[in-house]
């Protein structure tokens, strides 16, 4: 190649201010390319967008303050909602309530079940059991319940002997449940003090 026989014209001399100029230009493209998305565009999975699936609309948890915990048995007592956590245990899009109920009492520590509460279908009805994980009527109750990606998990209480008061549960132990080939399975933690 030759050298130039004249002076530099000047649109080919390169200036500061025209760089930065053009690095301005093109970050302003790029960002507004990121923040704008075509009609019908969504936030699900790449698997989704491949199978021209929408992303699921954001569901709402039981409430299990609408549920009904047959078999809870209360005499005409309230049944009281002692604690609860929330996720889709099962896979299937929509969220599963862990509740723990139990009958209303002014003195004592009634014993609580544990249930698993799914939306129904119909629009306006109540959340339905879809499963006791401990039935109340085995005399236990509950702290530290929550969830853990899909596991449920608690600390369960129980009596030694029929002479422990009901104030005062002298054994426990760590459960998890987890749901697997369409049941919830029990898995025990480690043997301490037992229930």
């Amino acid at each position: 190649m030759q050298p130039s026989a004249g002076p530099a014209l000047p649109h080919t001399r390169a200036r500061s201010v025209h760089w930065i100029t053009t690095a301005a230009v093109i970050a302003a493209v790029i960002g507004s390319a990121a923040l704008v998305q075509p009609a019908g565009a969504s936030t699900g999975s790449p698997a989704d967008a491949k199978a021209g699936k929408a992303a699921p609309a954001a569901v709402a948890p039981p409430d299990p303050r609408a549920a009904h915990f047959f078999p809870l048995e209360c005499a005409g007592a309230p049944v009281d909602v002692v604690d609860r956590a929330s996720a889709d245990l099962d896979g299937d899009g929509r969220p599963e309530t862990v509740a723990v109920a139990r009958c209303h009492s002014e003195t004592g520590t009634p014993p609580s079940g544990l249930y698993v509460l799914s939306a129904d279908p119909a629009a306006g009805a109540d959340p339905r059991i879809v499963e006791t994980l401990v039935d109340p009527k085995e005399q236990r109750s509950f702290k530290g319940l929550r969830i853990d990606g899909r596991t449920v998990r608690a600390t369960v209480l129980g009596y030694s002997t029929d002479d422990v008061p009901r104030c005062c549960p002298d054994q426990q132990r760590d459960y998890s449940w987890e749901w697997r080939s369409g049941t919830y399975y029990e898995i025990p933690g480690p043997l301490a003090n037992s229930v």
